[in-house]
Protein backbone atom coordinates (compact mmCIF):
# COMPACT_ATOMS: atom_id res chain seq x y z
CA UNK A 1 0.00 0.00 0.00
CA UNK A 2 1.42 3.31 -1.27
CA UNK A 3 2.11 6.08 1.36
CA UNK A 4 -1.10 7.90 -0.28
CA UNK A 5 -3.40 5.46 -0.13
CA UNK A 6 -2.30 4.89 3.56
CA UNK A 7 -2.86 8.49 4.41
CA UNK A 8 -6.35 7.70 3.16
CA UNK A 9 -7.11 5.25 4.34
CA UNK A 10 -6.16 5.47 7.58
CA UNK A 11 -6.75 8.95 8.19
CA UNK A 12 -8.80 11.02 5.60
CA UNK A 13 -11.88 8.41 5.12
CA UNK A 14 -12.18 7.91 8.78
CA UNK A 15 -11.99 11.24 9.32
CA UNK A 16 -14.87 11.69 7.28
CA UNK A 17 -17.36 9.19 8.59
CA UNK A 18 -16.53 10.42 11.90
CA UNK A 19 -17.48 13.95 10.78
CA UNK A 20 -20.96 12.41 9.00
CA UNK A 21 -21.67 10.73 12.52
CA UNK A 22 -21.24 7.12 11.19
CA UNK A 23 -19.23 4.05 13.48
CA UNK A 24 -17.68 2.81 10.07
CA UNK A 25 -14.64 2.36 11.53
CA UNK A 26 -15.70 0.74 14.75
CA UNK A 27 -17.57 -2.09 12.63
CA UNK A 28 -14.86 -2.10 9.90
CA UNK A 29 -12.68 -3.24 13.20
CA UNK A 30 -14.80 -5.70 14.07
CA UNK A 31 -16.13 -6.90 10.43
CA UNK A 32 -12.09 -7.67 10.02
CA UNK A 33 -12.30 -9.92 13.21
CA UNK A 34 -15.59 -11.88 12.68
CA UNK A 35 -14.73 -13.10 9.03
CA UNK A 36 -12.67 -15.53 10.47
CA UNK A 37 -14.81 -16.70 13.12
CA UNK A 38 -17.04 -19.79 12.74
CA UNK A 39 -19.83 -20.60 10.70
CA UNK A 40 -21.14 -21.30 14.17
CA UNK A 41 -20.15 -18.33 16.19
CA UNK A 42 -21.38 -16.19 13.15
CA UNK A 43 -24.70 -17.79 13.47
CA UNK A 44 -24.69 -16.98 17.62
CA UNK A 45 -23.71 -13.41 16.58
CA UNK A 46 -26.66 -13.42 14.26
CA UNK A 47 -29.31 -14.62 16.25
CA UNK A 48 -27.78 -12.02 19.47
CA UNK A 49 -28.61 -9.54 16.77
CA UNK A 50 -31.79 -10.99 15.66
CA UNK A 51 -33.64 -10.77 18.89
CA UNK A 52 -32.38 -7.65 19.85
CA UNK A 53 -33.91 -6.28 16.24
CA UNK A 54 -37.49 -7.87 17.34
CA UNK A 55 -37.69 -6.31 20.77
CA UNK A 56 -36.66 -3.11 19.40
CA UNK A 57 -39.42 -3.25 16.33
CA UNK A 58 -41.96 -4.98 18.70
CA UNK A 59 -41.57 -1.87 20.84
CA UNK A 60 -41.70 1.05 18.30
CA UNK A 61 -42.29 0.28 14.91
CA UNK A 62 -46.19 0.12 14.61
CA UNK A 63 -46.61 -2.54 12.06
CA UNK A 64 -44.59 -5.18 13.93
CA UNK A 65 -45.99 -3.94 17.72
CA UNK A 66 -49.58 -4.76 16.15
CA UNK A 67 -48.61 -7.82 14.48
CA UNK A 68 -46.70 -9.46 17.83
CA UNK A 69 -49.75 -7.93 19.74
CA UNK A 70 -52.24 -10.55 17.06
CA UNK A 71 -50.06 -13.56 17.16
CA UNK A 72 -49.87 -13.22 21.52
CA UNK A 73 -45.81 -13.59 20.34
CA UNK A 74 -42.92 -11.79 22.46
CA UNK A 75 -39.78 -11.34 21.30
CA UNK A 76 -38.62 -12.53 24.30
CA UNK A 77 -39.72 -16.39 23.93
CA UNK A 78 -37.07 -16.01 20.56
CA UNK A 79 -35.48 -19.42 20.57
CA UNK A 80 -33.65 -19.31 17.36
CA UNK A 81 -33.03 -18.13 14.02
CA UNK A 82 -35.96 -20.72 13.26
CA UNK A 83 -37.51 -18.38 14.74
CA UNK A 84 -37.79 -16.24 11.95
CA UNK A 85 -39.84 -18.15 10.10
CA UNK A 86 -43.11 -17.04 12.43
CA UNK A 87 -42.81 -13.51 10.95
CA UNK A 88 -44.34 -12.17 7.54
CA UNK A 89 -42.26 -11.82 4.21
CA UNK A 90 -42.51 -8.32 3.30
CA UNK A 91 -42.06 -6.85 -0.05
CA UNK A 92 -41.73 -3.15 -1.16
CA UNK A 93 -45.97 -2.80 -1.56
CA UNK A 94 -46.45 -3.46 2.19
CA UNK A 95 -43.90 -1.23 2.93
CA UNK A 96 -45.48 2.03 0.72
CA UNK A 97 -48.99 0.81 2.34
CA UNK A 98 -47.70 0.83 5.33
CA UNK A 99 -46.37 4.45 5.54
CA UNK A 100 -45.39 5.50 8.58
CA UNK A 101 -46.29 2.87 10.65
CA UNK A 102 -43.24 0.89 9.20
CA UNK A 103 -40.88 3.92 11.00
CA UNK A 104 -39.83 3.64 14.11
CA UNK A 105 -41.15 5.81 16.56
CA UNK A 106 -38.87 8.67 17.91
CA UNK A 107 -36.31 7.82 15.67
CA UNK A 108 -34.01 10.67 14.83
CA UNK A 109 -30.92 11.77 12.42
CA UNK A 110 -32.12 9.35 9.92
CA UNK A 111 -31.40 9.82 5.90
CA UNK A 112 -33.80 9.62 3.43
CA UNK A 113 -32.69 7.69 0.70
CA UNK A 114 -34.67 5.33 -2.04
CA UNK A 115 -34.29 2.33 -4.80
CA UNK A 116 -32.91 2.79 -8.31
CA UNK A 117 -36.04 2.07 -9.47
CA UNK A 118 -34.66 -1.07 -10.98
CA UNK A 119 -36.97 -3.26 -9.84
CA UNK A 120 -39.71 -1.72 -11.33
CA UNK A 121 -40.83 -0.85 -7.96
CA UNK A 122 -39.26 2.13 -6.27
CA UNK A 123 -39.24 2.50 -2.54
CA UNK A 124 -38.38 5.71 -0.23
CA UNK A 125 -36.75 4.90 3.17
CA UNK A 126 -35.14 5.97 6.20
CA UNK A 127 -32.08 4.69 7.11
CA UNK A 128 -29.79 5.57 11.15
CA UNK A 129 -26.24 5.90 11.20
CA UNK A 130 -25.60 2.37 12.52
CA UNK A 131 -26.76 1.31 9.31
CA UNK A 132 -25.49 3.27 7.41
CA UNK A 133 -22.01 2.97 8.78
CA UNK A 134 -22.04 -1.04 8.43
CA UNK A 135 -22.50 -1.11 5.00
CA UNK A 136 -20.15 0.85 3.95
CA UNK A 137 -17.84 -1.33 6.41
CA UNK A 138 -18.54 -4.46 4.58
CA UNK A 139 -17.97 -3.06 1.39
CA UNK A 140 -14.74 -1.29 2.66
CA UNK A 141 -13.68 -4.93 3.87
CA UNK A 142 -14.48 -6.59 0.86
CA UNK A 143 -12.62 -4.71 -1.21
CA UNK A 144 -9.54 -4.59 0.73
CA UNK A 145 -9.92 -9.01 0.09
CA UNK A 146 -8.53 -7.90 -3.40
CA UNK A 147 -5.20 -5.97 -2.06
CA UNK A 148 -6.67 -2.36 -2.79
CA UNK A 149 -7.90 -0.44 -0.42
CA UNK A 150 -10.06 3.18 -0.31
CA UNK A 151 -7.58 6.35 -1.97
CA UNK A 152 -6.43 3.90 -4.57
CA UNK A 153 -6.78 5.00 -8.14
CA UNK A 154 -10.51 3.88 -8.93
CA UNK A 155 -12.44 4.24 -12.17
CA UNK A 156 -16.14 3.85 -11.97
CA UNK A 157 -18.28 3.54 -14.55
CA UNK A 158 -21.77 4.31 -13.60
CA UNK A 159 -25.31 5.32 -14.81
CA UNK A 160 -26.70 6.19 -11.42
CA UNK A 161 -28.78 9.60 -11.08
CA UNK A 162 -28.10 9.15 -7.39
CA UNK A 163 -24.00 9.36 -7.82
CA UNK A 164 -23.76 11.48 -11.36
CA UNK A 165 -26.40 14.38 -10.14
CA UNK A 166 -24.19 14.24 -6.65
CA UNK A 167 -21.34 15.55 -8.94
CA UNK A 168 -21.32 18.94 -6.91
CA UNK A 169 -18.17 21.06 -5.97
CA UNK A 170 -17.72 19.20 -2.84
CA UNK A 171 -18.48 16.12 -3.96
CA UNK A 172 -15.68 16.07 -6.93
CA UNK A 173 -13.24 17.71 -4.29
CA UNK A 174 -13.72 14.66 -2.46
CA UNK A 175 -13.29 12.13 -5.17
CA UNK A 176 -10.39 13.98 -6.00
CA UNK A 177 -8.75 13.41 -2.83
CA UNK A 178 -9.73 9.65 -2.96
CA UNK A 179 -8.60 9.56 -5.84
CA UNK A 180 -12.08 7.71 -7.58
CA UNK A 181 -12.86 9.18 -10.75
CA UNK A 182 -16.49 9.19 -12.11
CA UNK A 183 -17.16 8.04 -15.51
CA UNK A 184 -21.10 8.36 -16.74
CA UNK A 185 -22.04 5.04 -18.12
CA UNK A 186 -24.67 6.29 -20.71
CA UNK A 187 -24.92 6.94 -24.25
CA UNK A 188 -22.23 3.94 -24.88
CA UNK A 189 -21.25 4.46 -28.91
CA UNK A 190 -17.88 3.51 -30.18
CA UNK A 191 -16.32 7.43 -29.88
CA UNK A 192 -17.44 7.77 -26.04
CA UNK A 193 -15.82 3.85 -25.62
CA UNK A 194 -12.78 5.23 -27.33
CA UNK A 195 -12.61 8.04 -24.89
CA UNK A 196 -13.68 5.75 -22.15
CA UNK A 197 -10.25 3.18 -23.06
CA UNK A 198 -8.22 6.99 -23.14
CA UNK A 199 -9.47 7.71 -19.68
CA UNK A 200 -8.69 4.31 -18.30
CA UNK A 201 -4.59 4.23 -20.06
CA UNK A 202 -4.53 7.58 -18.26
CA UNK A 203 -5.54 7.05 -14.85
CA UNK A 204 -3.96 3.84 -14.46
CA UNK A 205 -6.55 3.04 -11.94
CA UNK A 206 -5.64 0.58 -9.32
CA UNK A 207 -9.66 -0.85 -9.54
CA UNK A 208 -12.44 -0.09 -11.78
CA UNK A 209 -16.37 -0.67 -10.49
CA UNK A 210 -19.67 -0.25 -12.42
CA UNK A 211 -22.11 -2.26 -14.08
CA UNK A 212 -20.89 -5.43 -15.99
CA UNK A 213 -22.83 -4.78 -19.27
CA UNK A 214 -20.89 -1.30 -19.33
CA UNK A 215 -17.05 -3.06 -18.94
CA UNK A 216 -18.15 -5.61 -20.84
CA UNK A 217 -18.44 -3.03 -23.63
CA UNK A 218 -15.35 -1.09 -22.55
CA UNK A 219 -13.50 -4.51 -23.16
CA UNK A 220 -14.95 -5.66 -26.38
CA UNK A 221 -14.31 -2.20 -27.97
CA UNK A 222 -10.62 -2.19 -26.93
CA UNK A 223 -10.47 -5.85 -28.18
CA UNK A 224 -11.90 -4.29 -31.43
CA UNK A 225 -8.89 -1.89 -31.59
CA UNK A 226 -6.36 -3.82 -30.60
CA UNK A 227 -5.93 -1.63 -27.81
CA UNK A 228 -4.33 -3.20 -24.00
CA UNK A 229 -5.32 -2.39 -21.02
CA UNK A 230 -3.66 -5.26 -19.24
CA UNK A 231 -0.50 -3.41 -18.99
CA UNK A 232 -1.83 -0.54 -16.33
CA UNK A 233 -1.87 -2.68 -13.14
CA UNK A 234 -5.43 -3.05 -12.55
CA UNK A 235 -5.68 -5.33 -9.71
CA UNK A 236 -9.76 -5.57 -10.00
CA UNK A 237 -13.05 -4.98 -11.48
CA UNK A 238 -16.32 -4.73 -9.12
CA UNK A 239 -18.94 -5.56 -11.45
CA UNK A 240 -22.44 -4.91 -9.55
CA UNK A 241 -26.20 -4.00 -10.02
CA UNK A 242 -26.65 -6.52 -12.80
CA UNK A 243 -26.20 -10.51 -13.28
CA UNK A 244 -22.76 -10.99 -13.39
CA UNK A 245 -22.85 -12.92 -17.52
CA UNK A 246 -19.92 -15.42 -18.36
CA UNK A 247 -19.01 -13.87 -21.26
CA UNK A 248 -19.02 -10.46 -19.94
CA UNK A 249 -16.59 -11.63 -16.81
CA UNK A 250 -14.59 -13.61 -19.59
CA UNK A 251 -14.08 -10.55 -21.76
CA UNK A 252 -13.53 -7.90 -18.90
CA UNK A 253 -10.83 -10.05 -16.90
CA UNK A 254 -8.58 -10.86 -20.30
CA UNK A 255 -8.59 -7.29 -21.86
CA UNK A 256 -8.20 -5.45 -18.17
CA UNK A 257 -5.94 -8.23 -17.14
CA UNK A 258 -7.69 -8.23 -13.35
CA UNK A 259 -9.68 -10.08 -11.24
CA UNK A 260 -13.66 -9.84 -11.76
CA UNK A 261 -14.95 -9.56 -8.57
CA UNK A 262 -19.34 -9.97 -8.31
CA UNK A 263 -21.37 -8.10 -5.80
CA UNK A 264 -24.47 -8.36 -4.61
CA UNK A 265 -26.11 -5.78 -2.88
CA UNK A 266 -29.12 -3.11 -3.01
CA UNK A 267 -29.68 0.53 -1.27
CA UNK A 268 -32.21 -1.20 0.67
CA UNK A 269 -31.75 -4.54 2.07
CA UNK A 270 -27.58 -3.28 2.00
CA UNK A 271 -24.04 -4.90 1.49
CA UNK A 272 -25.08 -8.59 0.69
CA UNK A 273 -22.11 -10.17 -0.65
CA UNK A 274 -18.88 -9.77 -2.39
CA UNK A 275 -16.88 -12.34 -4.42
CA UNK A 276 -13.21 -13.07 -2.79
CA UNK A 277 -10.32 -13.95 -4.95
CA UNK A 278 -10.43 -17.86 -4.36
CA UNK A 279 -14.15 -17.24 -5.74
CA UNK A 280 -16.72 -17.59 -2.69
CA UNK A 281 -19.31 -15.34 -2.77
CA UNK A 282 -19.55 -14.23 0.54
CA UNK A 283 -22.61 -12.70 2.81
CA UNK A 284 -22.09 -9.97 5.17
CA UNK A 285 -23.28 -12.55 8.03
CA UNK A 286 -22.82 -10.56 10.65
CA UNK A 287 -25.61 -7.77 9.47
CA UNK A 288 -27.63 -10.12 7.30
CA UNK A 289 -29.54 -13.21 7.19
CA UNK A 290 -30.09 -14.98 3.84
CA UNK A 291 -33.45 -17.00 3.62
CA UNK A 292 -33.71 -19.18 0.32
CA UNK A 293 -37.38 -19.61 -0.22
CA UNK A 294 -39.86 -21.57 -2.65
CA UNK A 295 -42.79 -20.16 -3.86
CA UNK A 296 -45.07 -20.47 -1.16
CA UNK A 297 -42.14 -18.97 1.05
CA UNK A 298 -40.95 -22.45 2.64
CA UNK A 299 -37.20 -22.67 2.69
CA UNK A 300 -35.90 -24.73 -0.25
CA UNK A 301 -32.81 -27.56 0.68
CA UNK A 302 -29.41 -26.71 1.07
CA UNK A 303 -28.11 -25.26 -2.16
CA UNK A 304 -31.51 -25.26 -4.39
CA UNK A 305 -32.43 -22.27 -5.84
CA UNK A 306 -35.16 -20.36 -4.69
CA UNK A 307 -36.65 -16.39 -4.12
CA UNK A 308 -33.35 -14.49 -1.89
CA UNK A 309 -35.31 -13.17 0.92
CA UNK A 310 -33.23 -10.61 3.56
CA UNK A 311 -33.55 -9.90 6.92
CA UNK A 312 -31.00 -6.51 7.74
CA UNK A 313 -29.80 -7.33 11.49
CA UNK A 314 -28.67 -3.34 12.03
CA UNK A 315 -31.48 -1.17 10.90
CA UNK A 316 -34.61 -1.06 13.38
CA UNK A 317 -35.36 2.36 12.94
CA UNK A 318 -36.50 1.58 9.05
CA UNK A 319 -36.82 -2.52 9.65
CA UNK A 320 -36.19 -4.91 6.66
CA UNK A 321 -37.09 -8.08 7.65
CA UNK A 322 -37.91 -10.77 5.43
CA UNK A 323 -37.83 -8.65 2.81
CA UNK A 324 -37.94 -10.05 -1.23
CA UNK A 325 -35.24 -8.57 -3.09
CA UNK A 326 -36.60 -9.99 -6.22
CA UNK A 327 -33.86 -11.94 -6.99
CA UNK A 328 -33.30 -16.01 -6.91
CA UNK A 329 -30.19 -17.10 -5.97
CA UNK A 330 -28.73 -20.89 -3.24
CA UNK A 331 -26.97 -20.88 -0.24
CA UNK A 332 -23.66 -22.96 -1.13
CA UNK A 333 -23.39 -25.11 1.97
CA UNK A 334 -19.69 -25.79 0.64
CA UNK A 335 -16.24 -24.03 2.96
CA UNK A 336 -14.57 -21.59 0.91
CA UNK A 337 -10.56 -21.88 0.19
CA UNK A 338 -9.76 -18.85 1.50
CA UNK A 339 -10.73 -19.73 4.94
CA UNK A 340 -13.37 -17.38 5.99
CA UNK A 341 -16.67 -18.45 8.02
CA UNK A 342 -18.66 -16.75 6.32
CA UNK A 343 -21.51 -18.30 4.71
CA UNK A 344 -21.73 -18.70 0.66
CA UNK A 345 -24.07 -17.22 -1.89
CA UNK A 346 -24.34 -19.04 -5.29
CA UNK A 347 -26.15 -18.93 -8.84
CA UNK A 348 -27.67 -15.44 -8.66
CA UNK A 349 -30.27 -14.60 -10.94
CA UNK A 350 -31.17 -11.67 -10.56
CA UNK A 351 -33.02 -8.72 -13.05
CA UNK A 352 -32.02 -8.99 -16.46
CA UNK A 353 -32.90 -5.65 -17.69
CA UNK A 354 -31.94 -4.25 -20.93
CA UNK A 355 -30.02 -0.90 -22.29
CA UNK A 356 -31.75 0.77 -25.24
CA UNK A 357 -30.66 1.66 -28.47
CA UNK A 358 -30.51 5.14 -29.39
CA UNK A 359 -31.75 6.47 -33.46
CA UNK A 360 -28.05 7.20 -34.20
CA UNK A 361 -27.18 3.72 -32.79
CA UNK A 362 -25.86 4.56 -29.00
CA UNK A 363 -26.19 1.86 -26.07
CA UNK A 364 -28.35 3.73 -23.00
CA UNK A 365 -27.69 1.87 -20.05
CA UNK A 366 -31.13 1.02 -18.53
CA UNK A 367 -30.59 3.15 -15.01
CA UNK A 368 -31.16 5.95 -16.49
CA UNK A 369 -34.91 5.18 -17.52
CA UNK A 370 -35.04 3.53 -14.36
CA UNK A 371 -34.85 7.05 -12.65
CA UNK A 372 -36.74 8.59 -15.15
CA UNK A 373 -39.64 6.47 -13.72
CA UNK A 374 -38.75 7.30 -10.07
CA UNK A 375 -40.63 10.12 -8.92
CA UNK A 376 -43.60 9.69 -11.11
CA UNK A 377 -46.43 10.78 -8.47
CA UNK A 378 -48.50 7.93 -7.51
CA UNK A 379 -46.43 5.25 -9.41
CA UNK A 380 -46.86 1.64 -7.94
CA UNK A 381 -44.68 -0.51 -10.89
CA UNK A 382 -43.58 0.28 -14.48
CA UNK A 383 -42.13 -1.17 -17.54
CA UNK A 384 -40.10 -0.10 -20.52
CA UNK A 385 -40.35 -1.59 -23.72
CA UNK A 386 -38.23 -0.87 -26.86
CA UNK A 387 -39.36 -2.39 -29.96
CA UNK A 388 -37.89 -0.66 -32.74
CA UNK A 389 -35.45 2.35 -32.27
CA UNK A 390 -37.99 4.27 -33.68
CA UNK A 391 -40.79 2.96 -30.71
CA UNK A 392 -40.73 2.94 -27.13
CA UNK A 393 -43.70 2.27 -24.95
CA UNK A 394 -44.11 2.53 -21.26
CA UNK A 395 -46.35 0.98 -19.07
CA UNK A 396 -47.76 2.37 -16.00
CA UNK A 397 -49.23 1.15 -13.04
CA UNK A 398 -50.41 4.12 -10.92
CA UNK A 399 -52.46 4.79 -8.15
CA UNK A 400 -54.42 7.33 -9.92
CA UNK A 401 -53.99 8.99 -13.47
CA UNK A 402 -50.78 10.47 -14.28
CA UNK A 403 -51.34 14.33 -14.54
CA UNK A 404 -50.67 15.44 -17.82
CA UNK A 405 -47.75 17.69 -17.84
CA UNK A 406 -45.61 14.69 -15.97
CA UNK A 407 -46.80 12.47 -18.80
CA UNK A 408 -45.36 15.05 -21.07
CA UNK A 409 -42.11 15.58 -19.33
CA UNK A 410 -41.30 11.41 -19.13
CA UNK A 411 -42.01 11.23 -22.83
CA UNK A 412 -39.96 14.46 -23.80
CA UNK A 413 -37.31 12.92 -21.29
CA UNK A 414 -37.13 9.45 -23.02
CA UNK A 415 -36.94 11.23 -26.84
CA UNK A 416 -34.12 13.76 -26.02
CA UNK A 417 -31.89 10.11 -24.56
CA UNK A 418 -33.22 8.18 -27.67
CA UNK A 419 -33.82 10.74 -30.58
CA UNK A 420 -36.20 12.95 -32.10
CA UNK A 421 -37.89 10.76 -34.32
CA UNK A 422 -38.61 8.20 -31.41
CA UNK A 423 -42.35 7.57 -31.18
CA UNK A 424 -43.37 7.54 -27.29
CA UNK A 425 -46.99 5.53 -26.57
CA UNK A 426 -47.31 5.89 -22.90
CA UNK A 427 -50.23 3.42 -21.29
CA UNK A 428 -51.43 2.95 -17.62
CA UNK A 429 -52.17 -0.78 -16.90
CA UNK A 430 -53.24 -2.29 -13.74
CA UNK A 431 -50.71 -4.81 -13.12
CA UNK A 432 -47.10 -5.07 -15.35
CA UNK A 433 -47.15 -8.39 -17.06
CA UNK A 434 -44.04 -10.51 -16.53
CA UNK A 435 -42.36 -11.70 -19.84
CA UNK A 436 -43.13 -14.97 -21.67
CA UNK A 437 -40.60 -16.69 -19.44
CA UNK A 438 -42.37 -15.72 -15.97
CA UNK A 439 -39.36 -13.13 -15.25
CA UNK A 440 -40.36 -9.35 -14.31
CA UNK A 441 -38.13 -7.07 -16.65
CA UNK A 442 -38.95 -3.56 -16.62
CA UNK A 443 -36.40 -2.24 -19.20
CA UNK A 444 -36.60 -4.55 -22.07
CA UNK A 445 -35.30 -3.82 -25.66
CA UNK A 446 -36.60 -6.29 -28.43
CA UNK A 447 -34.24 -4.00 -31.73
CA UNK A 448 -33.47 -7.30 -33.62
CA UNK A 449 -30.08 -8.49 -33.07
CA UNK A 450 -28.94 -7.21 -36.49
CA UNK A 451 -30.13 -3.74 -35.71
CA UNK A 452 -28.18 -3.05 -32.78
CA UNK A 453 -24.40 -1.83 -32.77
CA UNK A 454 -21.77 -4.72 -33.85
CA UNK A 455 -20.88 -5.62 -30.51
CA UNK A 456 -23.67 -5.81 -27.49
CA UNK A 457 -21.64 -8.33 -25.53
Amino acid sequence: MGLYTQWVARGLFPLQERLKGHPTVAWHKALEATQWWTPEALQSLQEQRLQGLLERVARQVPFYREWFAQQAWSPAAFSGIADLQRLPVVDKALIREQGAAWRAEGARNLEEQHTSGSSGEPLRFWLGADRIGMDIAAKWRATRWWGVDVGDRELVLWGSAVENEAQNGMRAWRDRLFRSYLVPARDLNPARLDRIIEQIRQRRPRMLFGYPSALSRVAWRARERGQRLDDLGIRVAFATSEVLRPEWRAVIGEMMGCGVANEYGARDAGFIARECPAGGMHITAEALIVEILDAEDRPVPPGATGNIVITNLVGPEFPFIRYRTGDRGALDPRPCPCGRGLPLLRDIDGRANDGLIATDGSWIHGSRFNYLMRDLPGLRAYKVIQHDRHHVEVLLSLVAALPAAAEERLRRALVDALGQAVQVDVRAVDAIPPEPNGKHRHVVCRVPDTDQPARNA
